[in-house]
C-alpha cells in the first residue's frame, strides 16, 4: 500500500510503516499529482482535501489528525465513497494549557483571582470542556456558551451575557459558513463593540471567526489585549495586526507531542478498522519520561515557578515577529516555525 502522509505529523512511521511503503510530503502543497499511486492520504488542516486534490486517484482512506473537519469536502468523499477520519480531541488538553498560559503569562496575579476572574468560553466542544476544567482547577470562574450543548459543570449562559460579563473569552469553535450558528466573522466589528475594552480575547480555533479588519480598528480604539494562534487569512500575516496583538503564535496550540500522537493514533485506528488490521499500537510507549514537578505538591505554585519552562509561549510570540519580511509574515518561514516546531509536553507528563 502507497500511504501520503504530511511531514509534521507525528510517529508516522510507527504507526504505519508495517502497513506499506509511506511517502512524506509538505501538507500546504500537496497537488493532485502526488496522490496518483496513493490509497491511503493522512493530512493536517492545512490541506485542502477536495475533488481537485483526489480526482482519479486511488484513494480510499483520507485520515486527518485534527480536531476540525472544515478542510475536508466530506460531501465529495462520500460521493467516492472513500473512508474518511478525522481525531476530535486529540489535542484538547494541549490547547486548554495553552490558553491557561497565555492569561497568566500577560497577567500573572490571575493565578489567585479565584471567583473574581471570569472565563468566557465561546464552544463547549472537546477543548472548551477541557479548558473550564482546567479553569475551575486554578479557581477561576467559567461561563460557557454554545447552542449546541449543556454541560452540568459548566455555567452556561447566553452569547450576549458572555460577551458583556467575561473578562477574558476564548474561541473554541468550528468553522461553519452557513445556518443559523455560522461561525465565520462571529466575532465581527458589531460584536466586539459589546466587549469592555479590557476582556482579553483568544482564539485558537480557527482564524475567520474573527474578521481581522473589525479586530485592527476594535484594538486601536480600544487597546484590547489579544492573542491569537490562528488569523483569518492565514499564513498571510500583516505586520500592523502583528504589532495590536499581546500575543501571536503560528498555529501551535494544540502542539503538544501527546496531542500530536494522539492524533496519529486515533487515525491509525480508524486506518485498521477500514482496512481490517488489528489496532494494537500506543503512542505511550512512544514518549520519555518527565520529571515529576507537581505530584503531591501545590498546583498553582508550582506552575508559576515552571510557567515558562512548560511552556515560553512568548518565544513563540517572538519567533512569529522574526518572519516579518517587507510588511508581511514570510509564509514559507511561518510554515518552517511549524515544521521545526519543539513540541511541548503536557502537564500530565508531570504529574499534573
Amino acid at each position: 500500500m502507497n500511504i501520503v502522509a504530511d511531514e509534521n505529523l507525528a510517529f508516522t512511521d510507527y504507526f504505519f510503516a508495517d502497513f506499506g511503503t509511506i511517502r512524506q510530503h509538505a501538507g500546504r502543497t500537496l497537488q493532485q499529482q502526488d496522490l496518483v499511486d496513493c490509497e491511503a492520504l493522512l493530512v493536517r488542516s492545512v490541506t485542502q482535501v477536495n475533488a481537485t486534490l483526489i480526482h482519479d486517484t486511488p484513494i480510499q482512506f483520507v485520515g486527518s489528525a485534527t480536531i476540525g473537519t472544515d478542510h475536508l469536502d466530506i460531501a465529495e468523499l462520500d460521493q467516492r465513497q472513500i473512508h474518511w477520519a478525522n481525531a476530535p480531541g486529540c489535542n484538547a488538553q494541549a490547547v486548554a494549557e495553552y490558553v491557561v498560559t497565555a492569561l497568566l503569562t500577560l497577567k500573572p496575579e490571575l493565578i489567585e483571582a479565584g471567583q473574581s476572574f471570569c472565563l468566557g468560553i465561546v464552544g463547549l466542544g472537546n477543548v472548551g470542556t477541557r479548558l473550564a476544567a482546567l479553569a475551575q482547577h486554578i479557581g477561576w470562574r467559567v461561563i460557557g456558551s454554545d447552542p449546541f450543548t449543556q454541560h452540568q459543570q459548566i455555567e452556561q449562559v447566553d452569547f450576549q451575557t458572555l460577551l458583556q460579563t467575561s473578562h477574558a473569552i476564548s474561541i473554541h469553535v468550528p468553522l461553519t459558513k452557513t445556518g443559523e450558528h455560522a461561525t465565520q466573522h462571529l466575532f465581527d466589528a458589531q460584536t466586539l463593540q459589546q466587549l469592555p475594552p479590557d476582556t482579553i480575547l483568544i482564539n485558537s480555533a480557527r482564524g475567520p471567526v474573527i474578521a481581522e479588519d473589525a479586530l485592527i480598528a476594535d484594538i486601536e480604539q480600544t487597546g484590547r489585549q489579544v492573542v491569537l494562534d490562528v488569523f483569518e487569512h492565514e499564513p498571510v500575516i500583516s505586520e500592523k495586526l502583528l504589532s495590536l496583538l499581546s500575543l501571536a503564535t503560528p498555529h501551535i496550540a494544540g502542539y503538544s507531542l501527546e496531542g500530536k500522537a494522539r492524533g496519529t493514533q486515533m487515525i491509525y485506528q480508524a486506518f485498521c478498522q477500514t482496512f481490517g488490521f488489528d489496532a494494537h499500537k500506543r503512542f505511550e510507549s512512544q514518549l520519555e519520561a518527565c520529571p515529576q514537578l507537581f505530584q503531591g505538591r501545590d498546583f498553582k505554585n508550582i506552575l508559576m515557578q515552571h510557567l515558562q519552562s512548560l511552556y515560553d509561549i512568548r518565544q513563540d510570540d517572538a519567533n512569529v515577529r522574526a518572519c516579518l519580511n517587507h510588511g508581511f509574515v514570510d509564509q514559507k518561514a511561518f510554515d518552517l516555525l511549524r515544521k521545526t516546531y519543539p513540541l511541548r509536553r503536557e502537564w500530565s507528563a508531570f504529574g499534573a
